[in-house]
């Protein structure tokens, strides 16, 4: 994964799990929603992560 493509995901994930953390004294359920979000970005971030992985190594000739 490239450096801008992770330096997305970093700052989405600090952004999502701030937003949490400030709307925890207002409404618990918006909360648990950023959470529950910020987790799923991380996820997608490893997954694209894998995808591009193995994309490389299919066009690497085998020896």
């Amino acid at each position: 994964m490239g450096k801008g493509l992770s330096l997305w995901f970093a700052c989405s994930s600090i952004l999502i799990l701030t937003a949490a953390s400030i709307s925890i004294s207002y409404n618990i359920w918006l909360a648990l929603l950023l959470g529950a979000l910020c987790v799923f970005n991380i996820g997608w971030g490893f997954i694209i992560k894998a995808r591009l992985r193995r994309k490389a190594e299919r066009k690497l000739p085998s020896s």
